[in-house]
Order: C-alpha cells, then sequence, then structure tokens
C-alpha cells in the first residue's frame, strides 16, 4: 500500500517578482511612492523594491513588515492590537532574533494553505500598505 503526498511549491522568484509587480502597480495606481520586500519561508529576502522617492526608511519598515507576518503567520494589520501594553505579544519582540513591526502592511503567501513567505510594503499609510500587500497575494493566486 503506497501513500502519496503532495508537496507544496516553494515561492520562486518569479513569484515574489509578480508580488512586487503587483504591489507596485497597486501603490501607482492610488498615486503612493511604496517600497517592497519579499520573503521566502525561512525568512530570506527573494525580491526587493526600493522606490528612491519613497521615504528611506520604508525599505527597512518593509522587510520588517514581511519578516513580522512570516513570523507570526498573520498579516501585520491584525497583530496591532495584540503588542499594546498588557496584551498578548506585547513582549513578543524582545524574544526574537529580529526586530518586528507591527504596523499594517505585511501580509503572509500562502499556497495550498502553507505559508510559503511574505511580503511587506512601506511607504504608504499603514492600510494602504495594507491594501497593496493584499492586492499582490490576491493576485498571485
Amino acid at each position: 500500500m503506497s501513500t502519496t503526498t503532495s508537496a507544496t511549491a516553494p515561492l520562486t522568484t518569479a513569484d515574489a517578482e509578480a508580488l512586487v509587480a503587483a504591489a507596485g502597480r497597486a501603490a501607482e495606481a492610488a498615486g503612493v511612492t511604496v517600497s517592497v520586500t519579499v520573503l521566502d519561508a525561512g525568512g530570506h529576502p527573494l525580491t526587493f523594491r526600493r522606490d528612491d522617492r519613497a521615504v528611506l526608511i520604508s525599505g527597512e519598515t518593509s522587510t520588517r513588515k514581511a519578516y513580522t507576518a512570516l513570523q507570526l503567520d498573520a498579516p501585520t494589520a491584525d497583530l496591532v492590537d495584540a503588542v499594546q501594553p498588557g496584551a498578548p505579544f506585547h513582549t513578543l519582540p524582545t524574544a526574537l532574533d529580529r526586530p518586528l513591526l507591527f504596523i499594517a502592511g505585511g501580509v503572509p503567501v500562502r499556497r495550498d494553505g502553507r505559508l510559503i513567505g511574505a511580503i511587506g510594503v512601506g511607504g504608504g499609510a499603514p492600510e494602504q500598505d495594507h491594501a497593496f500587500a493584499t492586492a499582490a497575494v490576491e493576485a498571485l493566486v
């Protein structure tokens, strides 16, 4: 008797480039300049787009948003309230090896229900960054 397991395809460089392009198009349509980072499931950068018209910190912000979404397997927009003083994740950032960023704009990327990476967008208002990242993930599926 044999059992068959289907492996979930990892996030490829082509996938990452498509995510960056989709987030960029969504931002441009809204008249916003952003930086975008895509990480694989291990937290390694696959693709990065820094726009020199965006604020300088937007590149670091996009990376930290993606890392946060990947580590906690949740959109960063859903985590903001959880890190307020007295909330469940209040002390979590000190327990990990990289700083996390609890501002909307980081979104996990899943395939077949499995976490395969994350995208982070920085440069717009948090709600805009979240919308751009979400639009990119939805375009990939």
